[in-house]
């Protein structure tokens, strides 16, 4: 990656709006769950946006995270013994850990992009990915989950109904409220105010 000097101007305003939206309370309680769901050897970061890039920016806490939400036996991402420390090495761990939670179940519009945590451009999308994956993993509640379920909002899941040909049928015939009602509807009486007059 080159070296970026500082932003001016208008790409300055949309850094700061961007860093804006990074919360710390939110950061605290992601860093909890992640202690919790992959254990104390991933250590914990520095308080702060940049203390919590610094710590998910070679992919290594994230694939650890991602794997162990998957049964033993089928782990998605490969980990290396030693951490990688060439950037395109570390970029590729990371874009491994998307594949992974897009995998499984994601939505790819919760996916932040790779350069997001690495240059550190979006850190507020790292969070957002990182709920969306823990709700997930509440929602599932495969036995994976490990940490307060309450970190987390669940879902909303599919509550499929079947109804019967009879009650398909009795629905037709019911007028709904939103369409007004038919009884009683007639134009007697109603005037419209005194004929034009048309004088020659």
């Amino acid at each position: 990656m080159a070296n970026k000097g500082p932003a001016y101007g208008m790409s300055r305003d949309v850094q700061s709006k961007i860093e804006k939206k990074y919360d710390e309370e939110l950061e605290d309680r992601l860093v909890e769950w992640i202690v919790a769901q992959c254990g104390a050897a991933v250590g914990r970061p520095e308080r702060g946006r940049l203390g919590f890039q610094v710590w998910l920016k070679n992919g290594i806490v994230l694939s650890r995270l991602v794997n162990s939400l998957y049964p033993d036996g089928s782990k998605p991402v490969k980990i290396p013994d030693t951490p990688p420390t060439m950037v395109f090495k570390q970029m590729e761990q990371i874009a491994q850990f998307l594949k992974a939670a897009e995998d499984y179940g994601v939505v790819k519009t919760d996916v932040f992009q790779t350069v997001d945590l690495f240059e550190a451009k979006d850190m507020a999308a790292v969070q957002r990915t990182l709920v969306a994956l823990g709700s997930l993993a509440v929602t599932k509640n495969d036995g994976h989950y490990h940490g307060d379920p309450n970190w987390f909002m669940k879902k909303a899941q599919e509550h499929k109904r079947e109804f019967t040909e009879s009650q398909l049928k009795e629905g037709k015939n019911v007028i709904g409220l939103q369409m007004g009602s038919n009884k009683g509807a007639s134009q007697a009486g109603m005037s419209y105010g005194r004929p034009r007059q048309i004088i020659s």
